[in-house]
């Protein structure tokens, strides 16, 4: 199945869910565990129907669902194609059932609540280093490259963030290479940097906001805050 655009995800008007990443995260409240295993149960029998599940995650007072595909189709411009994990129809209809499900359940969402976080390696050679990476965070030769067309390193099983790799000539020795990459729905980009700066870091770039935001604290070590404008929801 196609790989949706961000255009086409913002369309579809899931007012519960946001991309982030690769993926559609929601988070519903809960008032005890009793009610989350239920609930995970109900959209277990809806996935069942559909033949796709979401990602989920039980918290003390939440449960964090994410919806991606493993077999979303990528094609490149002179028509290669890859098979990449992303977004697909068969997530957006999954996203609705279970919007249904937790409405059946008087539950309610947090769009706000959700996030992701990923790493980054800016570097010369991602396919040297990759093989290295990919042992030490998940032991599988077989996670560099999972569900994307480059070397990035992603683990099939969630445990630890995905890992992905810019471009770095070396030029610089004393340049930091590894930094932090925040996803938050568009709508908490502005508060969330307010409490960065409150926090004391600085802004360092925005001339990429609200999609990404350079931070650093005070010893200079930086992040990045994201938020994927391109499946926001236009009011």
């Amino acid at each position: 199945m196609d790989m949706l655009s961000g255009a086409q995800i913002a369309a579809a008007d899931l007012a519960d869910w946001r991309k982030l990443a690769q993926g559609l995260h929601a988070r519903y409240l809960v008032a005890d565990f009793a009610t989350a295993a239920r609930f995970v149960v109900a959209i277990g029998e809806v996935g069942d129907g559909l033949g796709h599940h979401p990602r989920v995650s039980i918290g003390a007072a939440h449960v964090d669902l994410t919806l991606v595909s493993d077999d979303a189709i990528y094609r490149e411009g002179d028509g290669t194609e890859h098979v990449v994990q992303w977004v697909t129809q068969l997530d957006l209809d999954l996203a609705r059932r279970i919007t249904e499900v937790a409405r059946g359940h008087d539950l309610a969402a947090d769009p706000t609540g959700v996030s992701q976080l990923e790493l980054g390696l800016d570097t010369a050679g991602s396919a040297t280093v990759a093989p290295v990476w990919a042992a030490l965070l998940t032991g599988d030769p077989a996670s560099q490259g999972h569900g994307s067309p480059s070397d990035e390193v992603r683990d099939v099983t969630g445990r630890v963030p995905n890992l992905w790799f810019g471009d770095d000539d070396g030029s610089d020795p004393a340049r930091q290479r590894f930094h932090l990459e925040v996803y938050v729905a568009p709508e908490v980009v502005e508060e969330r940097v307010a409490a960065v700066l409150a926090a004391g870091g600085i802004v360092v770039d925005d001339s990429g906001a609200p999609g990404t935001t350079v931070i650093a604290d005070q010893h200079g070590a930086t992040g990045i805050l994201c938020a994927d404008m391109s499946a926001a929801t236009r009011s």
